[in-house]
């Protein structure tokens, strides 16, 4: 991780490709902080909304420069071999190599000769150099060998992280009713099990669960300490469609029924790997259309708004390729195909998207061919 504290803003002038006025707007804009402004007469503001984005265009050319310096040093063969690569989100970069002594003698100074130029350095506290079989984390995640076998799992350091918010909330809320606890809890916990939901995090998920079950139990206990252990369970964890949550029962106006609101478990977060992108894949590209086409759809696939929007292409389409015609089927597949392509303006919307099958989609990209949207019945 690098230090933005002393970034050159002459050098972001002269060599970042964007308006000059605006750019010295963002570097100059300085920072309120409880109502008061601190100026940037140097690096980046601090917390500002336009910070992530300096940061990103300071280290571009990072990992090309690496490599151009690394064929001619080396040579262009001998590269490979070496296994230099570099991984960068924001601020945040890993370069791998093939020897520790290869990263601290050739790659390290390399680096931060080019840090240097944009008034950059490296972290002391947060960068070192260290085998895979030991392991490091990054962006929230550790990266380890086992026996041979890389695994990415959540962090230590991430997961305490989150359990003391956690744990904030819960203290924080001793005498608010059990419901309200649980709208303020369950949006933390989806969305902290979706950020780590691609990796192997099944293990974390049942150890934060039940440190969360413990400390929920001292918050019910606390609400009734004449009441027993078995009142207070009974009362807060009742069996719902067989299984015990912790959970209560609310009633809203619009709905008549009073329904159950429930704890989400992070344990039942399915684990859904990654979807790798091919390196070459350019979204502005039309040869690559289809492509994106393809993974977009995958990837959203597990979206319950997305699933409406299918099942109402696939309903207007009477269930049948828009190609032709024949039905579409779970064995036969389908793609999710935009009439007016992404990359010359086409939106999202279902009046410029209808369903082929995968033969049939790549047939019409293939052919330069058209479909009409069907007429509504």
């Amino acid at each position: 991780m690098c230090s933005f504290d002393h970034i050159n803003h002459e050098w972001l002038v002269n060599h970042v490709r964007t308006d000059k006025a605006i750019l010295n707007k963002w570097l100059k804009a300085g920072v309120v902080y409880q109502g008061q402004l601190a100026s940037t007469e140097a690096g980046t503001p601090q917390g500002g909304i336009i910070s992530p984005t300096l940061a990103n265009v300071a280290l571009n050319g990072l990992e090309a420069g690496l490599q151009s310096h690394l064929r001619v040093k080396v040579g262009s063969t001998k590269v490979q071999r070496l296994k230099v690569n570099v991984v960068r989100y924001a601020d945040d970069f890993v370069i791998t190599g093939e020897s520790k002594d290869f990263l601290e003698t050739e790659v390290r100074p390399w680096v931060e000769a080019f840090l240097a130029q944009r008034g950059l350095r490296l972290s002391p506290a947060k960068t070192r150099v260290t085998h895979i079989d030991q392991g490091f984390d990054f962006l929230g995640w550790n990266f380890r060998k086992y026996s041979g076998t890389l695994l990415i799992k959540p962090s230590k350091k991430n997961a305490q992280a989150f359990y003391d918010k956690v744990k904030g909330i819960v203290k924080a809320n001793p005498m608010v009713k059990q419901a309200e606890l649980i709208q303020l809890l369950n949006p933390v916990l989806r969305g902290w099990a979706q950020y780590h939901h691609p990796v192997v995090a099944k293990e974390t998920f049942g150890k934060l669960d039940s440190l969360l079950w413990w400390r929920l139990t001292r918050w019910a206990r606390r609400r009734h300490p004449k009441k027993s252990p078995r009142w207070v369970a009974a009362k807060h964890w009742p069996t719902v469609e067989g299984r015990t949550e912790f959970a209560a029962r609310v009633r809203s106006e619009e709905e008549g029924e009073p329904r159950w609101m429930r704890l989400y478990r992070l344990t039942d977060t399915e684990i859904v790997r990654h979807r790798k992108v091919k390196g070459g894949y350019n979204p502005f590209d039309p040869e690559w259309e289809a492509y994106g086409e393809d993974l977009r759809a995958k990837r959203l696939l597990k979206s319950m708004a997305y699933r409406k929007q299918w099942a109402t292409l696939f309903l207007s389409q009477q269930g049948r390729c828009v190609h032709c015609g024949e039905a579409l089927t779970e064995e036969t597949g389908w793609h999710d195909h935009h009439l007016v392509a992404r990359v010359a303006g086409g939106s999202d919307s279902l009046s410029n998207r209808v369903l082929l099958h995968p033969v049939c989609h790549r047939q019409l990209h293939a052919l330069g061919l058209t479909v009409a949207k069907p007429a509504s019945g």
